[in-house]
């Protein structure tokens, strides 16, 4: 009896965090659009965590970490991201972007960094409009405001102190990259890298398919917030706005986006391995089977007894026509030897006849 009940409390008790779990994990929703494919979410919290600009770039481009898994060019292979360095005295922009063909280039995000009068940073990463729509801003969770307890007070509730975060907090300044701009040993990193010049550690990988990715870096999301449907305002509009002046887009980009073809690549050009494999069987055998079924019918006996048939008939008035020359051949009294061979003939096709 025991045993029973202990077994239906755990029942229920599964079934009622299991719904939690899976809200939590699906309460932000594919966009749609290229961008999908580069979780800003994942990408600042792997900025916040880099030592140095060339540190990030590398990290993001690197299978291992599995954030990059944008192509935009569509050649079902991973495209290489660099990190491009502009500063205006303690504001910075490190755009990302994608050398999409030899002459075009694509920018994929940016990421604004600045210092106020107060030594207050703020971090930013907006995605740009061709990848992500139209202000797709992600910042981190800001710190929520400590509570300090009265001494006098008597009350019969007591005040909590300290109690434990329910989400990660982001201490924008302590980020190691954060420390290193702003250091008097920071140099500014330009990347040398071109549509045929990559770094060596640099290996174009595939691609998996957009719900495995998005799955696999959603435990990112816990301290930031943003997004469509999330009111985040940008915090440096001179910064940004100086960033807009000389961003990149490219044709091809767009043409994909009007073409759709974004959309057809995340459906059916990017399974995962197992997705693929389970793919060509399925089709396979079904031709195999339909090549099966026209072999067993009838319709090719049916034609070579037809041809059979006819080659019969011809035969037949082959040797009507070599017996009427050879009657007349004899009538006329002439007895060439092709009148002897239309009779021989002749009496070849009556054997088979026979």
């Amino acid at each position: 009896m025991n045993k029973s009940l202990i077994s239906c409390l755990v029942l229920t008790m599964s079934l009622l965090c299991f719904p939690l779990f899976s809200q939590t994990e699906n309460d932000t929703t594919l966009l749609g659009l290229p961008g999908d494919n580069l979780d800003l979410f994942a990408t600042l919290d792997l900025f916040q965590k880099s030592s140095t600009i060339e540190a990030f770039e590398k990290s993001l481009n690197e299978e291992k970490t599995g954030i990059n898994n944008l192509d935009l060019n569509l050649d079902s292979k991973v495209d290489f991201i660099k990190v491009v360095t502009k500063q205006d005295g303690d504001d910075f922009s490190f755009i990302l972007q994608v050398d999409v063909t030899e002459k075009e280039t694509q920018d994929v995000a940016v990421i604004l960094v600045s210092k106020d009068k107060d030594q207050k940073v703020t971090m930013q990463i907006v995605g740009d409009v061709d990848l992500y729509g139209k202000g797709y801003v992600i910042e981190p969770k800001a710190a929520a405001p400590a509570v300090t307890a009265n001494p006098g007070y008597t009350g019969t509730e007591p005040v909590t102190v300290s109690a434990p975060a329910t989400t990660t907090v982001v201490v924008v300044e302590s980020a190691p990259v954060v420390q290193y701009v702003y250091s008097p040993v920071y140099v500014p990193y330009y990347p040398p890298y071109t549509y045929y010049y990559h770094p060596p550690y640099f290996a174009a990988f595939a691609v998996v398919a957009v719900s495995a990715y998005h799955h696999n870096n959603y435990y990112h999301h816990g301290g930031y917030y943003g997004g469509h449907g999330n009111t985040v305002v940008i915090h440096n509009e001179n910064n940004y706005n100086n960033y807009n002046n000389s961003r990149n887009t490219s044709n091809t980009v767009n043409h994909n986006n009007a073409s759709g073809n974004y959309n057809r690549n995340n459906s059916s050009g990017r399974p995962s391995g197992g997705s693929s494999a389970s793919a060509s069987p399925s089709t396979r055998p079904s031709t195999s089977q339909s090549r099966g079924s026209s072999a067993s019918t009838a319709a090719r006996p049916t034609t070579s007894q037809s041809s059979n048939a006819s080659r019969s008939s011809s035969a037949s008035s082959q040797s009507s026509t070599a017996k009427k020359s050879s009657s007349n051949a004899s009538r006329s009294g002439y007895s060439s030897s092709s009148g002897s061979r239309s009779s021989s003939r002749s009496g070849g096709g009556g054997g088979r006849r026979r």
